[in-house]
């Protein structure tokens, strides 16, 4: 990872959206649920997380850190992305 990739910030404005309401967001494009998915539909109860000690490089550590509180969480989701994304190598 490079400094420049590390910086690279997203530029939506993230309170502009949490502002809206419900009534404001256009759900237009995506289509309702229809009874086969409730069929097909299983409840999945989280498995609580397991505190572990890694090792971070202090810069990818202060990026996400950067990005504001929760970023344990932010790790997690990316650690997650690239564990699904190599699954299939996975012997």
């Amino acid at each position: 990872m490079n400094e420049a990739n590390m910086n690279n910030s997203s530029k939506t404005n993230w309170e502009q959206i949490d502002a809206l309401t419900d009534d404001q967001i256009d759900t237009s494009d995506i289509p309702a649920l229809s009874e086969s998915f409730f069929t097909r539909a299983a409840w999945r109860k989280p498995k609580p997380p397991i505190v572990v000690t890694i090792h971070l490089d202090p810069d990818v550590l202060d990026w996400f850190k950067a990005q504001g509180s929760e970023y344990e969480r932010r790790i997690n989701a990316a650690l997650r992305i690239y564990a699904e994304a190599h699954k299939t190598y996975i012997g």
